[in-house]
């Protein structure tokens, strides 16, 4: 597929960034064992404002779900679009055995046509059993990589992952900067570069840590990842702004854009939290639950990805004002407003 790339300078920079480090995450994580990752290419408007290209593996020996996803959208070739161009890698990892954790990491320039551009840098580990030492760990290579926007990334992480109808946090590290910019292009794209091969080499550590330690499993430890894989579900789903965002805008690219849920959840606990949430997030559960095909544990492939995402743009038509209940470590971001893709 011929897919043209965007013309600034910044953005061509950007999508440097998050090639290197789609890369250097798959290559790492290929080295772990089990067969290669699949690439998938996909087009903007069959290629003419860009698309991207990740790469994916489920149920293999490691890995229930795994997807790294580079992107780049652009509209150089329609002046009255306030956005520029968007480009980022979007990435979740969630490991066969409970006790080797999930994560996400999200780096992503957006850059407006009048030259304005923010950073968006995210790294969170998400463990479904209690792991003091990878926390830790993990904490510690973030804050390494950067120590004078450390606090505030994590106060921020803090609030956008933050469950209100369940009163609890999604993942353990919580790393975000939104609406990053310094005002030194060079410093801001070294940190966003720096940030996301921290959180890849660190995760990678841990990972190959509890692989290499693993045990079988026990039933109640496989409850508790079943049960964990459905909150993240949940979450992503009714609170990123991001996921939203993305099933929004376009049909072009649902499978890639619904990467990081877990290969099986537990329709019954979604249902038991349904009373808790604010409307109209109440229907739009409802429907999310109407997508999977069955009472108990459910698969999520990506037949029922093309129905989730149909469900959420389904919602959101009917209840727009709802957009304004979803997740923010600051402010919503310009493009959320102007209805444009953040970079997911």
């Amino acid at each position: 597929m011929n897919r043209i790339a965007a013309q600034s300078e910044q953005a061509a920079q950007a999508l440097a960034v998050v090639e290197s480090l789609q890369r250097r995450f798959v290559q790492g994580l290929e080295q772990l064992g089990g067969p290669p990752f699949v690439s998938t290419e996909w087009g903007r408007d069959e290629g003419r404002h860009g698309g991207g290209r990740r790469y994916g593996i489920a149920d293999s020996e490691w890995f229930g779900r795994a997807s790294v996803n580079v992107s780049q959208v652009h509209y150089d070739d329609e002046p009255d679009r306030k956005l520029g161009s968007a480009s980022a890698i979007s990435t979740i990892v969630h490991p066969v055995h409970p006790h080797a954790p999930s994560v996400h990491i999200h780096v992503s320039w957006t850059e407006m046509k009048s030259g304005a551009g923010y950073w968006r840098i995210m790294a969170d580990l998400n463990p479904s059993l209690p792991n003091p030492e990878h926390k830790e760990g993990f904490m510690a290579a973030l804050k390494r990589a950067a120590p004078d926007e450390f606090d505030a990334a994590v106060e921020q992480g803090d609030r956008y992952f933050f469950i209100p109808a369940l009163s609890r946090h999604r993942g353990v590290v919580h790393f975000y900067l939104e609406n990053f910019n310094s005002g030194d292009p060079d410093a801001d794209r070294a940190l966003a570069q720096g940030v996301g091969e921290a959180a890849i080499d660190g995760y990678l550590e841990l990972l190959e840590e509890a692989v290499r330690d693993a045990s079988i499993p026990s039933p109640d430890e496989l409850a508790a990842q079943l049960a964990y894989h459905t909150l993240y579900f949940f979450q992503v789903l009714t609170l990123d702004r991001g996921t939203t965002t993305g099933l929004l805008v376009h049909n072009q690219n649902d499978v890639g854009i619904l990467g990081s849920l877990p290969a099986q959840v537990d329709k019954n606990l979604l249902a038991s939290w349904g009373s808790r949430m604010e409307a109209p997030q109440d229907l739009l559960l409802d429907q999310l639950r109407g997508a999977l095909p069955h009472e108990g544990v459910c698969a999520v492939d990506e037949a029922v990805k093309l129905k989730l995402a149909e469900a959420v743009r389904a919602h959101y038509r009917a209840h727009p004002a709802a957009l304004e209940l979803q997740a923010s470590g600051n402010r919503t971001p310009p493009t959320i407003n102007s209805g444009e893709p953040d970079g997911t």
